[in-house]
């Protein structure tokens, strides 16, 4: 299991901190998903060695009008394990929706957002994974919790009936806001959702980086085609 962090300067903790309480709290890595213009400099290797946890680089586009949020996954797409969007604009939700070199579409229902069955469709048309945000509902209060439960709610509905892929994140932007695993079902369980299904939204961080490796190697011709090692031969995975 994964959670997507922001580290500084997009949040108060640097990567190596939210490494270390990622570890601590039972995770396997963490996906740095700063906003493209708040990036964090950091050794992803480095801080994976010494504190025993995946850090996959990404990355959080966040434009003003889907022609500007093009531009950015494009020049982000080819250096980026995880390449997320930044949504809660309603433009932007249907632009991330329908690009397939997208990963994530990051809270759609913040803001003026909206969602509904025709993005939920083309998202599992396309292989766009929706993102449930429990960060407002594990730190907000009062009416603005309640809010936050009743749109996850409407949102797990529609991606469920569409079948839309997911994932699940809490959103930290310092380490202190990291929760364990146990602590994000616990959540979950006011949404709808059971425990084996919030795992399976933090695994999918995973899946998604692991998939992505496979893409950006240089091993890998075309999807299916590889390079058998050592012999310079083309094999085909059957895919």
């Amino acid at each position: 299991m994964y959670e997507a962090v922001y580290a500084h300067p997009d949040g108060d903790s640097t990567v190596a901190r939210h490494a270390l309480t990622a570890a601590d709290s039972g995770y396997d890595g963490i996906v740095v998903r700063n906003h493209g213009d708040e990036q964090a400099e950091y050794d992803a290797d480095a801080v994976a060695e010494e504190y025993g946890v995946d850090v996959a680089e990404g990355v959080e586009v966040r434009a003003d009008d889907p022609s500007r949020a093009s531009g950015f996954v494009g020049n982000y797409r080819s250096d980026r394990t995880v390449v997320v969007v930044h949504g809660g604009d309603r433009r932007i939700n249907r632009f991330a929706v329908e690009q397939p070199t997208v990963d994530v579409l990051a809270h759609p229902m913040r803001e003026d957002g909206d969602f509904n069955h025709v993005l939920a469709n083309a998202a599992a048309d396309n292989g766009v994974r929706v993102e449930f945000d429990f960060g407002p509902v594990l730190r907000a209060s009062g009416g603005s919790r309640v809010r936050a439960i009743k749109e996850l709610r409407k949102l797990r509905e529609l991606v469920e009936n569409a079948g839309a892929p997911f994932v699940i994140s809490a959103s930290p932007t310092n380490h202190l806001q990291i929760r364990a695993p146990r602590d994000i079902a616990a959540v979950g369980e006011t949404v709808g959702f059971d425990a084996d299904t919030v795992r399976e939204g933090l695994a999918e961080w995973g899946r998604v980086v692991e998939r992505n490796r496979e893409r950006q190697s240089d091993a890998v011709i075309e999807p299916g085609v590889r390079l058998e090692d050592g012999t310079g031969e083309v094999s085909d995975n059957g895919e």
